[in-house]
């Protein structure tokens, strides 16, 4: 993205942006300048009518062929009910458009967001609130449709009042015209100045609701840790405080904006003034027509008054602004972790895995979740996993086996060194295709809000509802899931609240099973769970894991004995690595960890 396009003003973008809507556009605004030009024909037919009953068969109807006053009248009467139709077509049709407009726009805008959002690396997320982000794709694109169905139109149509009262004007009276249009230029001039200040008050509202947005996100998430520790009155305070801050910034937008209407009918009223008091004298001195006169009368309110909601719509605009130049700072936010050009279809994944030669650290503003303190650094790490075998990462806590898992699956690239897949370096291949092939079961549950056939379904979302149970099956979930109130249409609440621990977990493992990955990564698969669903979740793992490449990380050295190979990390570095028996034969790092884990007494500090 060059810096023209991303400093560019936010109304560009959208123009640019709204490229495939710009037809419907031309005509809403065709739509909302017929509907002003016929709502201005009022105060004209009025002015006729007065001539019609001063002037009589002198009149600008007779002058036109109709001499009898009656049938001027009912030419008037005629040309009255036309007019009216014809403003409220066009009244109805402007809406429609600019509504739907608004409608799609807001839509587009907030799917794109979104979509952007989700190919950003996991790094972003790490450093920003997720509050912040929904206040993005949610208020901020609001606000655009806030304006887009109101405001633009109205702008539109007080640009439309002051071309056509202004022709009328310079049309009837020129000697006097230049007193009503005076102030135009004034206001005109006084709306930009209020425009640039009232921008960044609006950017710093915007502002607070991101961080007002983020803190009630996170402690709607966290709801169960907040009443356990009875904090609601700290946290009540907390949010009290937030939202008075974001309250205080839109006071001072309000202050300003609320200054603008009254500065304006100060300025308006010396051109009415004008019209009223010289265009009388023109008047009574004979100059002027009666009927012309009162078109000036009319017309001069017309034009002048509508101005005082410009404050209002500006304050609106601004408002828009303000939250479409947040939304495409997002837009512009460029992936860092990007697409290679090699294709791997799932069909043709072996699982040979190498590591060759990793140095990674995380950059300073980034820290992963599960590792404690300060970043952990991969040293000069090479492994080979061949296909098919299962290999299993331990180690203590920062040792740096979850940032293995999270460079194998490209959340992160390494520094230096390269990690391959099938001979592949992972750079080089698309995204979609390598996450395709590997399926990751974490100790983390992440379950969405929905029916647990949702969930499991989310291995593979054209699975039918056979293959949904034979996953379930393997994964020892199906009896549990059967006892629940609807089966596999139970809602499981936001993040799977209204399950256990362990269903949870097994639900997870359904949904790897279902997905069928030629790599499985089994991060503490069974950390978090009693011994009964850890036995029942290892019989799950030892089938699925048959045949495919697989990954193990554990805490409990129990769940890895088995493996082909077991791999002992420390400070990001490989210190051992063998089978179990050879490993506590070592008597190393391993063996220590076992005996710590078997209750022996440890003698050796490590």
């Amino acid at each position: 993205m060059t810096s023209s396009t991303s400093q560019s003003h936010p109304l560009r973008r959208l123009w640019r942006y709204a490229r495939g809507n710009r037809s419907d556009i031309l005509l809403a605004t065709l739509y909302s300048v017929l509907n002003k030009i016929f709502d201005l024909a009022p105060p004209v037919l009025i002015g006729i009518a007065v001539d019609v009953v001063v002037q009589r068969e002198d009149s600008f109807l007779a002058r036109l062929g109709l001499r009898e006053v009656n049938t001027q009248l009912f030419a008037l009467a005629i040309l009255t009910l036309v007019l009216w139709v014809l403003e409220s077509i066009f009244e109805y049709l402007y809406q429609i458009k600019w509504r739907n407009l608004a409608q799609t726009i807001q839509h587009q805008l907030r799917v794109d967001a979104y979509d952007h959002v989700q190919r950003l690396e996991l790094s972003y997320f790490e450093d920003r609130s997720t509050g912040d982000l929904i206040a993005i794709l949610n208020d901020d694109v609001n606000q655009l449709e806030r304006f887009l169905d109101i405001g633009a139109n109205d702008i539109i149509q007080i640009a439309t009042t002051v071309l056509v009262v202004g022709g009328i004007f310079v049309i009837i009276i020129p000697s006097v015209a230049w007193m009503a249009l005076l102030p135009i230029p004034l206001i005109i001039w006084g709306s930009i100045t209020f425009q640039k200040k009232l921008t960044e008050r609006y950017a710093r509202v915007r502002e607070e609701v991101g961080l007002l947005s983020a803190m009630l996100a996170n402690n709607l998430s966290g709801i169960a840790v907040v009443k356990s520790y009875t904090a609601e009155d700290f946290e009540r305070k907390r949010i009290a405080q937030e939202s008075d801050r974001y309250r205080r910034r839109n006071r001072e937008a309000i202050a300003f904006s609320s200054a603008f209407i009254p500065l304006i009918r100060m300025i308006i009223v010396v051109g009415f003034i004008a019209i009223l008091v010289f265009g009388g004298k023109l008047a009574l001195a004979g100059k002027l027509a009666v009927g012309a006169y009162s078109v000036l009368i009319f017309m001069t309110q017309r034009l002048l008054w509508p101005l005082t909601r410009l404050g209002a719509t500006l304050d609106l605009y601004q408002r828009a602004m303000a939250s479409t130049q947040r939304i495409f700072s997002l837009l512009d936010t460029a992936p860092q972790i990007t697409d290679g050009p090699q294709p791997l279809p799932r069909s043709r994944v072996r699982g040979d895995i190498r590591f060759e030669h990793v140095h990674f650290e995380y950059p300073s503003a980034h820290q992963a979740e599960s590792e404690q303190s300060t970043p952990p650094i991969i040293h000069d790490f090479s492994l080979h996993i061949p296909a098919g075998h299962t290999v299993a990462l331990v180690g203590p806590t920062g040792a740096g086996k979850s940032t293995i898992i999270k460079l194998l699956l490209r959340f992160y690239d390494v520094q230096q060194g390269r990690i391959l897949l099938d001979g592949y370096d992972l750079r080089e291949l698309k995204l979609h295709d390598l996450r395709q092939a590997i399926g990751l079961v974490s100790q983390d549950v992440y379950l969405f809000h929905g029916t647990v056939r949702d969930n499991i379904a989310y291995g593979n979302f054209e699975a039918s509802m056979q293959d949904i149970i034979r996953a379930a099956q393997i994964a020892e979930a199906h009896d549990f899931i059967m006892q629940l109130p609807h089966g596999y249409d139970t809602l499981v609440g936001e993040r799977g609240q209204k399950l256990s621990g362990g269903q949870r977990q097994r639900i997870s493992i359904a949904r790897a099973v279902l997905k069928d990955p030629p790599v499985l990564i089994l991060d503490e698969a069974t950390s978090s769970v009693d011994n009964e669903t850890e036995a029942a979740i290892q019989r799950s793992l030892a089938i699925i894991s048959r045949d495919r490449t697989t990954i193990l990380i554990a805490h409990r050295l129990s769940t890895v004995r088995n493996a082909h190979r077991i791999v002992v990390l420390d400070h990001g570095r490989i210190v051992e690595q063998g089978t179990h028996d050879a490993l506590l034969a070592a008597d190393g790092l391993y063996a220590a960890l076992w005996r710590v884990q078997t209750g022996e007494r440890v003698d050796k500090h490590w």
